[in-house]
């Protein structure tokens, strides 16, 4: 049997000042639909200032936002196919 690879690029962007991370995180599906999310940290004020750990704290939860998004979108197509309703899916 012959299984497909299907790859996916996900992108992230950081806007940064010097105590908050803003990220955005972007997917493009191969069915032409774009997913986006957001997610931030800031830094507490007796914290050193150190960028890269802000990007990870803020590019997880937006990765962790896109994640939801995903499995949202997936549970809408299983019940848009079977026309049932289905119960969610929990990450």
């Amino acid at each position: 049997m012959m299984h497909t690879a299907v790859g996916w690029h996900v992108e992230l962007e950081f806007r940064e000042d010097d105590t908050h991370t803003r990220a955005v995180a972007m997917v493009r599906l191969p069915d032409g639909s774009e997913l986006r999310a957001h997610g931030h940290a800031t830094r507490h004020h007796t914290d050193a200032n150190q960028p890269r750990v802000g990007e990870e704290v803020a590019g997880a939860r937006a990765l962790n936002e896109l994640a939801m998004q995903l499995l949202t979108k997936a549970h809408d197509e299983i019940d848009q196919a079977s026309g049932r309703v289905s119960h969610p899916i929990h990450a």
